[in-house]
């Protein structure tokens, strides 16, 4: 009976300082200034990223995507009289799968890119980059489903690359930003 006391008592101090290392260790990660970009709430620099502008966008998927990201970078804002301002181009492609032996498709994917310019109004230097994204619909036999799906799926595709420009963004705003310069030391020793 000794023995099984002694031994309980060692798992309940091995457990007892397994607790207090977790504890500890949770606290410094806390404490470590660690802050996500991928955060959906409280975004870490969500001040930096309403500070941009975001222009307009060509077409009725530019418009789609332009309110994604003004959804999603704004927090509210205006979007007038920002330090910064967003240019976004777009394109977009079709390839058919599926190939039936009458030549129809069944299948498609649809391809969408975007090259985004992030300007800094103050002195105009740039910030370039580049996205995309490709969604994939059925293509049946009615023509409404077909374009409900192609829809739908054009959806998917701009909400995938407003968040990826967003997360960009973010880490092009985030201090040391893309626009700062690099401080030189003119001492010698």
């Amino acid at each position: 009976m000794g023995n099984r006391s002694r031994k309980q008592g060692n798992m309940v101090g091995k457990n007892t300082l397994l607790i207090i290392v977790f504890s500890g260790l949770c606290v410094m990660g806390a404490a470590c200034g660690f802050q996500p970009l991928y955060s959906r709430s409280g975004d870490s620099n969500s001040l930096e990223i309403s500070a941009v502008k975001i222009l307009n966008i060509e077409n009725r998927s530019g418009q789609k995507l332009r309110n994604f990201l003004i959804e999603r970078m704004s927090q509210g804002a205006p979007n007038k009289n920002k330090p910064y301002s967003l240019q976004v181009k777009l394109t977009e492609s079709k390839r058919n799968l599926n190939i039936r032996k009458d030549g129809s498709a069944t299948r498609a994917i649809l391809s969408i890119s975007a090259k985004f310019v992030l300007v800094q109004n103050a002195n105009g230097e740039k910030f370039h980059g580049s996205v995309w994204s490709e969604s994939s619909y059925n293509a049946l036999d009615s023509d409404f489903a077909t374009l409900s799906a192609e829809k739908d799926a054009r959806n998917r595709a701009l909400r995938s690359i407003s968040e990826e420009i967003r997360l960009r963004v973010a880490a092009a705003l985030k201090p040391p930003t893309v626009f700062s310069k690099p401080v030189l030391s003119t001492n010698r020793p």
